[in-house]
């Protein structure tokens, strides 16, 4: 490896080597200050709620709940991709997201509380009325975000820039940026060879004029959104450009792609783009995976008896072994063994496995129950405690059949970059049970890989809300 990296021209090593791009946000100041506020916001209701009912702030046990209150906020509350997640959501929506947010935080506090012995230092009243008034609170905060974008996108003051490229990419970016300020697009083609998207009257020049309507004009900001091809044109339009004060930023055409956590990322001060992705890196996988792991260790001890009492009856009821194990898929494609209460006369796994059908003879009577309820899942909460499977995730099914439909459909693999779950997107959009053809496995992929691409605590939430809803009302588990 030295050898081969010592016999790279200095030229080209050397024009690489001391350069690093940081990723940063191109936001004003005052909405960066703003989105940090939350933390804050929490912890200073904090104090007000204990100065309104007599209580010391300045003790240890105070301090700690503060501090820990900021560190929990902080990564709950400022998380980068927020703001979108909140973006256009009626009030409804957003006051139960953030109510849900907070609940999270409270509960990791009384956990705090309960392991270290120091409930019994505050006041009830005052720490009931905080859990409730801050809520109210973050709301508020967040509009005041909201109003404080509008005004800076919409006044005199907002920024001018230009879009250079007069395409697909050039007028999504075009959709998603601010109407005040825009002076309009540069391109190489003339009008009539334009998108019918795009207006021809937002054609304002040539690609070879817009160094010159920069100067003059002061723009404040130039978008290059041109295709790959015209990299040598691109340049040349820097280096004019560079006579200009405007910032310029180039905008690949990255939505060419059926991205999955799609992303800018950085590595070692180069950057990158992820088109294919697993969503949990860095402290997103610790919270996935502390998680589960709680959720899991829970369920199983709130389980156990009536686990117990379906092995028994397993046992009782026909001859074989009480948990079916079966090999399947699981994290990037590695083989793994997932246990389930035995539910039918046969263990398959094998070359061939037979799904499961609705009359289906190998079910027995106490399996058709399980199966039914669900029940049969209960001992992949071992799994989930092994690391090899998470509570909320796409269905791992058996080798048998992944080796069948990774031929059959496109992407059907990008489902492993993620832990199988015990419940998924697709199960409680109704893909229980049978695939007896391809499109409704098509049509399963699909879910599965939307998880993936939007994944978020708060999905996650809803998926174990929905699944139970669907587990009442047992529609196709058979």
């Amino acid at each position: 490896m030295a050898a081969v990296v010592g016999s790279v021209p200095g030229s080209i090593a050397g024009s690489a080597t001391h350069k690093r791009v940081r990723f940063g946000s191109v936001e004003p100041a005052i909405m960066a200050v703003l989105k940090q506020l939350d933390p804050l916001i929490a912890v200073l209701t904090l104090g007000i709620c204990n100065l309104c009912f007599g209580q010391r702030l300045f003790t240890p046990a105070m301090g700690g709940v503060a501090v820990l209150t900021f560190i929990i906020s902080s990564r709950i509350f400022t998380r980068p991709n927020r703001e979108d997640e909140l973006a256009g959501k009626p009030l409804t929506t957003t006051f139960s997201r953030i109510v849900l947010e907070w609940v999270t935080v409270i509960c990791v506090l009384l956990f705090a509380g309960f392991a270290f012995k120091v409930s019994e230092q505050f006041s009830r009243l005052a720490m009931l009325t905080w859990f409730a008034v801050t809520p109210v609170s973050l709301y508020a905060a967040h509009a005041v975000r909201l109003r404080a974008r509008w005004l800076i996108s919409n006044s005199d003051f907002a920024p001018s820039y230009l879009i250079i490229g007069a395409n697909s990419v050039g007028f999504e970016l075009f959709k998603r940026l601010p109407r005040k300020g825009f002076l309009g697009f540069f391109d190489f083609r003339s009008a009539d060879r334009l998108p019918e998207a795009i207006d021809p009257a937002h054609l304002v020049g040539h690609c070879k004029d817009v160094a010159e309507f920069a100067r003059t004009r002061g723009v404040t900001s130039i978008y290059i959104a041109l295709p790959l091809s015209n990299v040598p044109r691109i340049g040349e339009m820097i280096r004019d450009l560079r006579d200009t004060t405007a910032s310029i930023y180039f905008v690949p055409d990255v939505f060419a792609f059926d991205l999955i956590q799609g992303r800018l990322v950085e590595i070692n001060g180069m950057p990158a783009i992820s088109v294919c992705d697993t969503p949990f890196h860095g402290m997103d996988a610790v919270m996935k995976r502390a998680t589960d792991i709680v959720a899991a260790g829970i369920a199983l001890s709130l389980l156990a008896v009536p686990m117990l009492l379906i092995a028994l009856a397993v046992k009782l009821t026909s001859r074989g072994p009480i948990l079916f194990r079966q090999r399947r898929y699981g994290l990037n494609g590695e083989e793994i063994m997932v246990y389930k209460f035995r539910s039918m006369t046969v263990c398959e796994d094998g070359a061939v496995v037979t799904q499961a059908t609705k009359h289906d003879s190998r079910v027995t009577p106490l399996g058709r129950i399980l199966r039914s309820t669900s029940l049969d899942e209960l001992p992949q909460l071992l799994n989930v405690l092994q690391g090899h499977m998470s509570v909320v995730g796409p269905r791992p099914h058996a080798v048998a059949h992944n080796e069948q439909y990774r031929k059959l459909i496109n992407g059907y693999m990008i489902r492993h970059k993620v832990r199988p779950g015990i419940t998924g997107l697709a199960q409680v959009n109704g893909l229980r049970g049978e695939t007896e053809t391809v499109d409704k496995m098509r049509e399963r992929v699909r879910f599965d890989l939307e998880y993936l691409s939007h994944w978020s605590p708060w999905l996650d939430v809803k998926i174990i809300f929905k699944t139970i809803w669907v587990l009442l009302r047992r529609q196709e588990a058979y």
